[in-house]
């Protein structure tokens, strides 16, 4: 990667923060894109939701890794939620894509934060890269969030769409929301527990960007999930076993999560996503952590 100069957006974030130690630790320059008054002098203000990027901050920069979005589910869905889900991927995305394909001499590279949601609800059947978007609120949302790349693509930006799935870690998403009900012995499989479940260590997802920023062959969109999907019964006794606590052998009813959690249940927590990372793994990507047990371990020591 060279002396490369990074331009992250959502650096405070999971995911931000644990790359921006990756890049540092590997000597990178790194320059972050925040909505508040830059504050250090490797912070560049913008406004993603008005549109506002002075093209200076993405001067002399190699790459650009986007992550900034409201969180899926921090929240019910009401109608205004859904809609700052999806503007604050749409907006932010649109706003970098057109600050790119401005420049002269743009970065070469946008690796842009999406989600294996694209695929809907897959039941039991894997699906990679070359499947079709899926049905649904979050399928839908993915697809526009994808599309926003579009003119940073047709101004010759190599853009990769990041379709993640649940990365893990104790320090935050959907593992840590979960680890205090675990802690009390009170962990159960959700709805049938049948449903898959795509999940990538948080050790694998840093690595497989630093790999994406550095492979030029690589463009469009990449599942960024472990080889192994697990069923949600599965991914309920391997955090029981990783914590040493029991788990209750109940499922938590689906229409009990539809009352407490709405929409989002459905689409968030009872629908089932068997996800490969075909595109890595033809690439030569070797993973760290590919197997449940091994990524619990390391999330929960981290």
């Amino acid at each position: 990667m060279g002396d490369m100069t990074i331009v992250v957006t959502g650096s405070s974030g999971l995911l931000g923060s644990a790359l921006i130690r990756a890049l540092t630790a590997e000597g990178r320059q790194v320059r972050r894109l925040v909505r508040h008054e830059p504050a250090a002098p490797d912070e560049a203000f913008w406004n993603p939701g008005k549109g506002i990027l002075d093209p200076a901050a993405l001067e002399h920069a190699d790459a650009v890794v986007h992550l900034a979005g409201a969180g899926i589910g921090d929240r019910r869905w009401t109608a205004s939620y859904k809609r700052t889900v999806l503007e604050s991927r749409t907006r932010g995305t649109a706003t970098l894509a057109a600050a790119l394909a401005g420049m002269g001499a743009p970065p070469r590279v946008l690796l842009s934060g999406s989600a294996v949601g694209f695929y809907g609800d897959t039941k039991d059947r894997s699906v990679d890269e070359h499947d079709r978007q899926g049905a649904g609120f979050l399928a839908d949302v993915v697809a526009q969030w994808e599309g926003a790349t579009a003119r940073a693509a047709d101004a010759g930006v190599r853009v990769v769409r990041l379709r993640s799935g649940v990365v893990l870690s104790r320090k935050g998403g959907a593992l840590a929301k979960v680890l205090p009900i675990f802690r009390m012995g009170m962990g159960a499989p959700l709805g049938s527990g049948r449903q898959y479940f795509s999940w990538i260590s948080l050790n694998d997802w840093v690595a497989a960007v630093l790999f994406l920023l550095q492979n030029e062959e690589i463009s469009g969109p990449v599942n960024v999930t472990s080889p192994e999907p697990v069923t949600n019964a599965e991914y309920t006794k391997a955090i029981g076993r990783a914590m040493r606590r029991p788990t209750l052998p109940i499922p938590t009813p689906g229409f009990a999560l539809r009352l407490a959690l709405g929409e989002f249940a459905d689409e968030g927590l009872l629908v089932g996503q068997r996800v490969l990372p075909r595109v890595l793994q033809d690439a030569g990507y070797h993973f760290i952590e590919p197997d449940l047990p091994t990524a619990l371990k390391s999330a929960l020591n981290d």
